[in-house]
């Protein structure tokens, strides 16, 4: 009798730790950030301050809004390697609409993504329609669309004034009301309305509904009457327009296309990704999640550079931080 009750005692310890580690992990970082880092002359912690909080915030937005497509991937149990190559695509082409040929704003964003859609057709032609596996179909597309934005960019820098090939200097600049949107409060209140739109679109419609149900059981799904490479298709285009829309933020924010920028957030995309599967024990995807494993990278990023830890040794805690929300994940999918 006295060992039914120690098990079920672990097991609602377990359940907690399931259900509730992330949300635990950013309180402790909070405590351990701003008791552990006195950097200012009073004696008094800078981490936990409002401005510190806002940079937080703006830091992890482009991530959470590429994060934010790579969810749509893996609702279907999908994986989409390419959101990094997709941004960096996006962000060097609208710099070039800009710079090179003087649009605005609105036909600038438009052509981008349409031109970034060209990546979701094919990752659908070769993980629908061709049968290959997520992952390596996407592993390809990352590198093709690396060398197209590279191709494209002459592999240089993208930046107001620069010299073309041919001698000649760009015409265009980058307008304010753009840059606008790489700034607080425009890029946190971009971030706010993905992932709002993302909940609602996962969670209360009868699409999101059948996106989970395709990556919880394909099989099943079909013999309902779901069409599969329908929502498998659908996913991949949301997941490249939002990986867009993150790529066309970092060209706000920066105001200029450096090589390769983009590349940088698939890492900490897919780390803030898959912690969101660990959030209030979820197992799946899901927006909130989403966020919450983005605030917790910036959270340690931003934390971490406080404290004066070299960044090369940044991604050793990054990862073993993943590595804990992916225990966390599959200890509930066992239950």
């Amino acid at each position: 009798m006295n060992q039914t009750q120690v098990k079920k005692n672990n097991f609602k310890l377990s359940d907690f730790v399931t259900k509730w580690g992330t949300i635990v992990t950013i309180f402790v970082l909070l405590i351990v950030f701003t008791f552990g880092n006195w950097s200012d002359t009073t004696g008094g912690s800078m981490f936990l301050t409002t401005g510190n909080m806002i940079t937080i915030l703006r830091s992890i937005s482009i991530t959470a809004i590429i994060a934010i497509g790579l969810t749509f991937a893996l609702s279907v149990d999908g994986m989409d390697l390419s959101i990094g190559a997709c941004a960096n695509f996006a962000d060097t082409l609208i710099m070039t609409m800009f710079v090179w040929y003087n649009l605005s704003i609105g036909v600038s964003i438009l052509i981008t993504v349409l031109a970034c859609l060209t990546i979701a057709v094919v990752n659908s032609i070769l993980i629908v329609k061709l049968k290959i596996p997520d992952m390596v179909a996407a592993l390809s597309v990352m590198f093709m669309f690396q060398g197209v934005a590279l191709t494209y960019s002459n592999g240089g820098a993208i930046t107001e004034r620069m010299m073309r090939p041919d001698g000649s200097q760009a015409p265009g600049l980058v307008s304010n009301t753009f840059r606008a949107l790489g700034s607080e409060p425009w890029l946190i209140v971009i971030m706010l309305c993905v992932v709002a739109f993302a909940h609602f679109f996962l969670s209360y419609t009868k699409h999101g509904r059948y996106m989970y149900a395709v990556g919880g059981n394909p099989e099943a799904a079909k013999l309902s009457g779901i069409s599969v490479a329908k929502y498998k298709i659908l996913a991949y285009f949301l997941s490249t327009i939002f990986a867009s829309l993150g790529g066309i933020c970092l060209a706000a924010r920066v105001g200029t296309a450096q090589v390769s920028a983009g590349d940088a957030y698939l890492m900490p995309s897919v780390a803030a990704a898959y912690i969101g599967f660990s959030v209030l024990g979820a197992g799946k995807a899901n927006a909130l999640g989403t966020l919450i494993g983005a605030i917790l990278v910036g959270l340690l990023e931003n934390g971490l550079i406080m404290m004066a830890v070299p960044y090369y040794a940044m991604n050793i805690v990054k990862g073993a931080v993943l590595a804990i929300a992916l225990a966390m994940t599959y200890a509930s999918k066992k239950k």
